[in-house]
């Protein structure tokens, strides 16, 4: 039986290049990636998730349901490198979409290998994401990844060049689709033909491309040359500040609040409220050259106080509390200037 490796994020679109590519006898292994960027993945548990555990992975729930072996891999700290140069530019975003396929290829060309299987395929659609999914942006990746001739895009196939598995009768290319575009109404129909009900991420996601994340992670990148999980984790929470060269984040609200104080890392400065509602505040680093007035003002600022007096604080560094009186609120300007986001 012929094997093949597959790209599944868990969206609707490598859902249904899987599912087209097993109805044609092929054995299919799933290869996921993972990152501090990706989206795709649901608030609702995952029938195998253990008990009390978190969203679920689309992929994970794909890949059990159609019975196919995964290999969920991390995008580790050379794709961190690969954000902050990338050679084929980014999107909107901070999105490097052309790196990020070459990355992944290269991965499944060696997953590939290994396993002995004959090709990859993916959900790709021509012409459905201007970055990457151009005809010309295929043959960058598949040069630049070592793929040329291996890499099956079952949706899009009847529009590209016949791939090595299909001229040597792998796979049957008269089974094959022929979507374009950006629109998704191919591919809903195809999803009702094979049953396919349970897709929550219709579209794939990446925190890369939202404008408002970029800042994010730009600013982390300008500032910081040895990125951490938890540099990564603090990104998706709170407000951010950068104060005196030093990262500051504001809880928004109760969930945010417990985050940051579970990030805490030894170094960082976590500063709470004391008798009154607002926000924790992380300080990725120490109080002093007048982060500590600053700091106490964030928090006065978007505390939920209406006297508009001072408040009373406990900031914790390294397991040794200290407490301190924030006078006032910071001022709009000074706090507009070190807003990240």
């Amino acid at each position: 039986m012929a094997k093949a490796v597959a790209l599944l994020s868990g969206g609707l679109d490598s859902t249904l290049a899987v599912k087209v590519i097993m109805d044609q006898g092929i054995e299919v292994h799933a290869l996921n990636f993972i990152s501090a960027f990706c989206t795709c993945n649901s608030g609702r548990k995952h029938k195998t998730a253990p008990a009390g555990g978190g969203c679920r992975s689309e992929a994970l729930r794909v890949a059990t349901e159609f019975g196919v072996p995964i290999k969920v891999m991390a995008k580790g700290p050379d794709y961190i490198e690969l954000v902050r140069n990338p050679k084929y530019g980014r999107g909107k975003g901070i999105n490097p979409c052309m790196d990020c396929r070459i990355y992944m290829f290269k991965e499944a060309r060696r997953y590939m290998e290994e396993i002995g299987a004959s090709f990859i395929i993916t959900g790709e659609v021509l012409g459905q994401r201007p970055m990457s999914q151009r005809r010309d942006c295929f043959g960058t990746i598949e040069n630049q990844s070592g793929t040329e001739g291996l890499i099956l895009r079952p949706l899009s196939a009847k529009h590209l060049e016949p791939t090595i598995p299909e001229k040597t009768g792998l796979v049957d290319r008269e089974r094959l689709l022929s979507m374009v575009g950006r629109t998704r109404k191919p591919q809903m129909e195809l999803a009702g033909d094979l049953n396919i009900q349970d897709y929550p991420c219709p579209s794939g996601g990446c925190l890369l491309t939202d404008k408002i994340f970029s800042m994010k992670v730009k600013d982390l990148l300008d500032h910081k040359r040895s990125i951490t999980a938890k540099d990564l984790n603090v990104l998706k929470a709170g407000r951010h500040f950068r104060f005196e060269g030093v990262k500051i984040v504001v809880g928004r609200d109760e969930a945010d609040n417990k985050k940051l104080s579970g990030l805490a890392q030894p170094g960082d400065t976590l500063v709470e409220p004391v008798g009154f509602p607002g926000p924790v505040v992380l300080v990725c680093g120490s109080m002093e050259n007048g982060i500590h007035e600053f700091v106490g003002g964030l928090v006065l600022r978007y505390a939920n106080k209406k006297t508009g007096k001072g408040g009373h604080l406990k900031a914790t560094r390294d397991g040794i509390s200290t407490e301190f009186e924030a006078e006032k609120s910071a001022d709009e300007k000074t706090i507009e200037e070190s807003r990240v986001c």
